[in-house]
């Protein structure tokens, strides 16, 4: 959004340069995890390196990052320009122009997409009410603020002139939509009235929260041909003890009858968790736990981590962080592989099916495409030889002729086959 300010205001902007060699550099900051705080440190530290040495004239930072650790940064990185938070970063353009006022966009969504541009993410609201233990989430965003309806069914509609076929529905509490407008959730008739937009091929659903959930999404999702048969829903762990030091408001039983009547309501669908190890309190009976239940929901898409403690957090503030990074780092190796046999055979199963696939790119010998089951940067991809000249951006019907642990090899030459 804040490239489409610049670009109507007469700047012509490049998203992540390989070689910067222009006036500005505006840095997007993620401030969630340890991993992703250090990267984002280190991407200011690499762009003011290229301030002193005369490459760049400013240097400007905005985001997650920026937000919550503004005074420090300040202190300790002078060479950057200025500072904006999460939901200030429009200053910057007024700043710039110092000597006019800036010129606003027509819509307020309007945008410069940093995707290809036959799919785009859609974020429906900003923020979340659950304050989960861990998470710094609220600490950043603030309460769940949903987006009005019909500004987000624009929004698809304007991208879909521009040829964007597929959407990612994002939200950091995705099944809460609606509740800070009327009390009720709203999700379901929002991907219902979204899906019914002619151009919109694929919706795709990212991180659904199991308690509270909305079972009439569903229905959405199994009767709406455009609707992926795809969830993320984070569920972090199963132990009622560690759920319940976690703040998750759901338990054991509850989120195995959960994953129960999704599978059973939505034949087929794939879905994506996130699961947490290492967390204060949690002892070898509690990992075991976990393990089985990983082992009886076989999840189609799954990524770990280990618990990191976050300033600010109900966690750092209320526990201890007891469990040795050794023992993090051997349980999250041990899930990890207990996922790989799982998404191997899952994958595997799929050879010898037809699966419709959108193109993404092409790399080196192959096209790199993806299924209705798999969502773009963190899922399994298709790879199809390019000697068989295919578009990007278009879908095709690929025959799916081996697999690996997180990866299908197809083709689209399907008469071969049937000889």
């Amino acid at each position: 959004m804040l490239m489409g300010l610049m670009e109507a205001n007469g700047y012509h902007c490049t998203h992540d340069s390989d070689d910067p060699q222009g006036e500005i550099v505006v840095v997007n900051t993620c401030g969630f995890i340890n991993d992703a705080k250090e990267e984002s440190i280190n991407t200011i530290l690499e762009f003011a390196q290229a301030k002193t040495e005369g490459r760049i004239e400013q240097l400007y930072v905005m985001g997650c990052l920026s937000e919550r650790y503004l005074a420090d940064l300040e202190a300790e990185i002078p060479e950057v320009d200025g500072w904006y938070g999460k939901f200030n970063y429009r200053q910057l353009l007024d700043d710039l122009n110092t000597h006019r006022q800036a010129r606003p966009i027509e819509r307020g969504w309007e945008r410069v997409l940093t995707t290809p541009r036959h799919y785009a993410y859609i974020k429906i609201s900003e923020g979340c009410d659950r304050h989960c233990a861990y998470c710094a989430i609220p600490l950043i965003t603030g309460r769940h603020k949903s987006r009005p309806m019909d500004e987000i069914l624009d929004e698809v509609r304007y991208l879909v002139k521009g040829g964007t076929k597929e959407f990612q529905v994002l939200a950091q509490e995705l099944t809460y939509y609606g509740v800070d407008i009327d009390g009720r959730q709203q999700i379901a008739e929002l991907v219902s009235r979204m899906a019914d937009i002619e151009g919109v091929e694929w919706i795709r659903l990212h991180y659904a929260y199991p308690a509270h959930f909305p079972w009439e999404l569903l229905d959405v999702i199994r009767e709406k041909k455009n609707v992926c048969k795809y969830l993320d829903i984070a569920l972090q762990h199963i132990s009622d003890p560690i759920l319940e030091r976690m703040r998750r408001h759901v338990g054991k039983a509850e989120t195995y009858e959960l994953v129960e009547r999704i599978r059973r309501e939505v034949p087929g669908i794939h879905l994506r968790t996130t699961l947490m190890v290492g967390f204060p309190g949690e002892t070898d009976e509690d990992f075991r736990e976990l393990i089985e239940f990983t082992k009886w929901a076989r999840f189609e898409r799954m990524g770990a981590f280990a618990y990191s403690e976050e300033d600010g957090t109900w966690s750092g503030d209320h526990y201890q962080d007891d469990v040795p990074d050794d023992v993090k780092q051997a349980r999250l190796d041990k899930l990890m592989r207990v996922q790989q046999r799982i998404s191997a055979e899952i994958e595997a199963a799929k050879i010898g099916q037809t699966l419709r696939t959108i193109i993404d790119r092409r790399e080196g010998d192959y096209y790199v495409g993806r299924t209705e089951f798999c969502s773009p940067e963190v899922d399994p991809e298709v790879l199809i030889p390019a000697s068989e000249a295919l578009q990007t951006g278009q879908f095709y019907d690929v025959l799916i002729t081996d697999a690996e642990e997180f990866d299908l090899y197809g083709t689209t030459r399907l008469e071969d086959h049937e000889q």
